[in-house]
């Protein structure tokens, strides 16, 4: 089967991750009563966990997926950025690229979730341009890393990393060494993702990014998708759909509709990192566009019925798709 063969190629690619890492906690409890002292509930906690968000959680599929992933992004000096390299050593992902800033906090997202539904999520982070030094040193490692991976992620979430140079340099380096380049996008920055090889909005993103308006039907979505194609001169757009799947489009107004895989959806938390870690391993393993799309749609369905922050691995991965196309 043709999916399977690009599947086992993943363990020969290294992938590089750039962009906004963060820290995922979650506390877990369950409810009982509300509070006297204003109309909420009162969460009676059971345990905490935390993993890796953002940039990292899109290391963490690659690695799950039995690849290797390499992270360039920018953490604070503090104990939560300590418990992120912590968690990456873990995972097999090598933290030696991140970039400490003094001057910001490791962004952390807390979740309390009870009886599993998510009752208020906490963030912790500041925004914005990063000091030119931290800038420098970011480009410094894309230019030695580059040169030694098979494909370029970049996983953009508008906390700074992803600066108008980083990205300018970014897909330069990756066109020169031939390698795809694929975006995870962010609506403030998304004219800016030129000439990438693919980029992954999801419907909203593609709507707003481009300020788009009255976009209902399936034609609309299609025109929307060439126009972003035509705009950002990409090599493809992968726009994902939640319950109407994925429209892939390619030059010469070539367009592929792609059902959800999904059986349940209980959590889409990380889903879009899951669609572009796949997709960009698939390419990197010279499976064609619509392939990639497939085995991404596959993936995705699988981690939308777990709860958290998930990946899927190559095993849970290939077990899906052969009973797919067993049916």
């Amino acid at each position: 089967m043709k999916l399977i063969n690009f599947l086992d190629a993943f363990k020969k690619q290294t992938i590089l991750v750039i962009g906004d890492t963060m820290v995922d906690k979650f506390i877990w409890g369950k409810v009982a009563r509300i509070s006297p002292e204003a109309p909420v509930p009162v969460v009676e906690i059971t345990k905490e966990t935390e993993t890796l968000g953002g940039a990292g959680n899109v290391a963490n599929n690659i690695t799950s997926l039995g690849a290797k992933a390499v992270i360039i992004s920018a953490i604070g000096e503090d104990n939560t950025g300590r418990s992120m390299v912590g968690m990456l050593e873990e995972k097999g992902i090598n933290p030696d690229y991140l970039v400490y800033d003094a001057n910001r906090p490791t962004i952390t997202k807390t979740r309390i979730i009870a009886t599993n539904q998510q009752v208020v999520r906490v963030d912790r982070e500041i925004k914005g341009v990063f000091a030119h030094s931290t800038e420098s040193k970011i480009i410094k490692n894309i230019e030695t890393l580059i040169p030694k991976a098979d494909g370029v992620i970049i996983s953009d979430y508008g906390k700074g990393v992803v600066s108008h140079k980083v990205l300018k340099r970014t897909i330069f380096l990756a066109k020169k060494h031939k390698i795809p380049v694929t975006v995870d996008p962010k609506i403030e920055h998304f004219k800016k993702y030129k000439k990438v090889t693919t980029i992954t909005p999801n419907t909203k993103e593609a709507i707003e990014g481009m300020n788009a308006k009255n976009i209902s039907t399936e034609q609309d979505i299609e025109t929307l998708g060439k126009k972003i194609l035509k705009t950002l001169k990409s090599d493809s757009v992968l726009i994902t759909r939640g319950e109407m799947g994925m429209t892939l489009i390619e030059p010469n107004n070539k367009v592929t509709t792609i059902p959800t895989r999904a059986k349940e959806v209980y959590d889409v938390t990380g889903a879009g990192d899951t669609v572009i870690s796949t997709m960009t391993l698939a390419l990197a393993a010279k499976a064609d566009l619509v392939s990639a799309a497939e085995i991404a749609n596959f993936a995705a369905g699988i981690v939308v019925a777990k709860l958290g922050t998930e990946t899927t691995g190559q095993d849970e991965l290939k077990k899906t798709i052969i009973e797919f196309y067993k049916k």
